[in-house]
């Protein structure tokens, strides 16, 4: 019987985490799953939303660090975890994704001599201002079995040092919340309730401090917003620290001022597939979203210069735009002049990746 922790801390680890847990239930002779939440962004509200949506159980161990300043969370988080690891004393843990709990839990289970098993191992955007990096590469520099998602992050891995016989290209573990939900996803009434209709609006999503926290490169976006609102309505599920940010720089009279904006608060997982999947475009800050518009063939304008998914750039239906203002209103008009890439779906990305995970765990000698 092999216990494995498996570590939670934001909401995107919830889609990745639960096909695991599910799969890991299938054998409970095996492995003994214990689910750790460490809250380290928490919403009472949304995070019990995507539990619920994801038939997630609840979680055995919920260590309620809260937001904080890295360092701080990061030891918060540290020192939580490693109670946690004395009385479970399990065999191994598994983290996914990129956030701080991912890198702090790895690094404590380093210490105590546990096995750390990564779940999008090898994933590199190259640009160490993103926090994001530096929790990928310190994580990776101490996990002992690494599962990327895709060729190139096997790759970044092996070009780091790590052998070959520590490293499984399992897929896109993400990819397998998307297929199992996606009758409940399409049966969602959001499109109803904002009163729009399929491929006659995009969706935004901006979150990276990079695009909200410096006014200037804040302006060039909302410009070409600016211009794309004219011929689209834009939804736009706001976060929190763009929303300070726009207060901040003083900036409410003129996003108000773009009528076919429509902020809203975040979505449940369920609303947001619906929402994604029946666009005409995306516009977004995040990885993920990077991944979903590529499974759902739907064009994605990735306001950033790099970015940690580049098969989506490769084969999916992502572009970079930065965020140079007339990149991304060009972009766009490619989108209206349908001469949109067409993008296909990477290999191993087929819902199954979670089996892939799971079978390889019963097999390792943790």
């Amino acid at each position: 019987m092999k216990t494995i922790l498996n570590v939670v801390g934001t909401r995107p680890n919830f889609m990745k985490i639960a096909p695991i847990m599910k799969e890991m239930k299938k054998f409970p002779e095996q492995i003994r799953p214990i689910l750790v939440h460490t809250g380290q962004h928490y919403d009472e509200q949304m995070s019990q939303s995507f539990f619920d949506e994801l038939e997630i159980p609840a979680p055995d161990v919920m260590l309620n660090i809260g937001s904080d300043s890295h360092a701080k969370q990061v030891a918060k988080i540290m020192i939580a975890f490693e109670d946690v690891c004395d009385e479970y004393k399990p065999d191994a843990i598994l983290v996914v994704g990129d956030v701080n709990s991912t890198m702090a839990c790895s690094i404590v289970a380093a210490k105590k001599g546990i096995k750390v098993l990564h779940i999008e191992s090898g994933i590199r955007s190259f640009d160490r201002t993103m926090p994001e990096e530096i929790n990928r590469i310190l994580t990776n520099s101490i996990t002992d079995y690494c599962f990327p998602p895709s060729s190139e992050a096997v790759d970044n891995l092996v070009n780091e040092g790590h052998s070959k016989e520590t490293i499984f290209r399992v897929g896109n573990v993400m990819i397998d919340s998307l297929h199992t939900f996606q009758t409940k996803i399409q049966q969602s009434t959001i499109l109803e309730k904002l009163d729009i209709e399929p491929k006659e609006y995009a969706v935004l999503t901006l979150h990276r401090p990079s695009n909200t926290d410096d006014k200037e490169t804040f302006l060039r976006i909302l410009s070409a917003l600016e211009k794309i609102q004219e011929k689209i309505k834009i939804i736009f599920p706001i976060h929190p620290r763009s929303r300070k940010m726009i207060a901040e720089f003083g900036l409410n009279n003129y996003v108000d001022s773009l009528k076919n904006i429509l902020l809203t608060e975040p979505f449940g997982y369920l609303d947001f597939g619906k929402l994604i999947s029946n666009a005409k475009f995306v516009l977004t800050d995040s990885g993920g979203i990077q991944e979903e518009t590529t499974i759902y063939q739907i064009p994605c304008i990735t306001l950033r210069e790099n970015t940690e998914r580049p098969v989506t750039v490769w084969e999916g239906t992502n572009e970079l735009a930065g965020t140079d203002t007339e990149k991304i209103i060009d972009l766009s008009e490619k989108i209206f002049r349908n001469e949109w890439k067409k993008g296909t779906i990477p290999e191993l990305w087929d819902g199954k990746t979670s089996e892939r995970i799971v079978d390889i765990i019963k097999k390792l000698p943790l």
